[in-house]
């Protein structure tokens, strides 16, 4: 062994100069720093939201619909606007999901650097930059005219447009990153590609393609633009909920049939959202309905806490499981 590779090799043991410790301890500082100063907005907003929300957050505001204006002594609340975001949210991730992730796996496993897989990078890239506005507009011209009607439906294919390029990307980006030893290891044990992908490759990016559709969600949950054109909106209870509780009700086998064939005709109705709720609100002349706005705000970014904590949950547990 040379000297000099023993002199450097004996460096890598020996403490940092005080030169050396100060700069570092320095740059860490900066770092935390900065990064405090980047979530003041985030702490800002959150703080405002918590504040003007909490005082109107009642259990009656949760299980009440939306009183007529004018009227006292009469629960006022917003629970088929939660029931409704619920649904769309509901519609647009049984559109969305699985073709994001088909999607991603095409980019990452199959194609790669295939000129259609080029291709559909960048139509996913082009797609997830375009104004959630646009989509509406779309999703206007696809389903609203066709149909004549404002409804649950169109409002969660604009939404599942708009999570299917962040699926689509974070899958991607999320089998890359599973090394290739994996795929070698079950290719020599004899499995197809089809299954080293779905059963060896996909199950360990699982938490990052989580990741990527709650992302996808929390987004989806509060875009207004797009429902403007699409669901609209409505005082009422979402009509399907009326139905799924006359269904269960039903004594009569020929009751339960002729509810559920007429299942699918509530879907092609206008439905209510916390996102437009909260926007006509805020812009409402009345008080009550702009104390209301901020705990609809309030109770929005509970709903996408609490979904964000169970699936972390439920993803720890499968993975602790296999």
């Amino acid at each position: 062994m040379s000297p000099s590779f023993e002199k450097s090799g004996n460096e890598l043991y020996e403490p940092l100069s005080l030169q050396r410790s100060f700069f570092t301890q320095s740059l860490t500082v900066v770092a935390f720093l900065l990064s405090a100063i980047a979530l003041l907005p985030l702490l800002s907003l959150l703080s405002e939201i918590i504040t003007q929300g909490i005082g109107q957050l009642r259990w009656e505001v949760l299980v009440s619909l939306p009183a007529p204006l004018g009227m006292k002594d009469v629960s006022n609340g917003f629970a088929n606007a939660i029931l409704g975001t619920l649904l769309m949210v509901f519609l647009a991730c049984l559109f969305a999901v699985p073709l994001g992730i088909i999607a991603g796996i095409c980019l990452a496993e199959l194609g790669k650097n295939s000129i259609a897989a080029n291709i559909l990078r960048f139509s996913t890239v082009i797609l997830s930059s375009v104004p959630s506005i646009i989509v509406g507009v779309f999703a206007y011209g696809i389903l609203v005219l066709t149909t004549r009607k404002f409804s649950a439906l169109a409002g969660g294919f604009a939404l599942g447009v708009i999570m299917l390029p962040i699926i689509a990307l974070t899958t991607e980006e999320a089998l890359k990153l599973i090394p290739k030893e994996y795929r070698l290891a079950s290719s020599a044990l004899g499995a197809s590609r089809f299954y080293t992908i779905f059963r060896t490759v996909l199950p360990a990016a699982l938490p990052a393609v989580v990741t990527g559709i709650l992302l996808a969600i929390a987004r989806a949950a509060g875009e207004t633009a797009p429902l403007l054109f699409t669901a609209l909106s409505s005082q009422f209870w979402p009509p399907m909920l009326e139905k799924l509780g006359k269904l269960l009700q039903a004594s009569e086998s020929e009751a339960f049939f002729k509810t559920l064939q007429q299942l699918p005709a509530t879907l092609v109705t206008p439905t209510p959202s916390m996102s437009v709720l909260i926007y006509s609100y805020a812009q409402s002349a009345f008080k009550e309905q702009n104390a209301l706005a901020w705990t609809a705000a309030l109770v929005l970014i509970g709903l996408v806490l609490i979904t964000n904590i169970l699936s972390r949950l439920v993803t720890n547990v499968h993975l602790k499981n296999r």
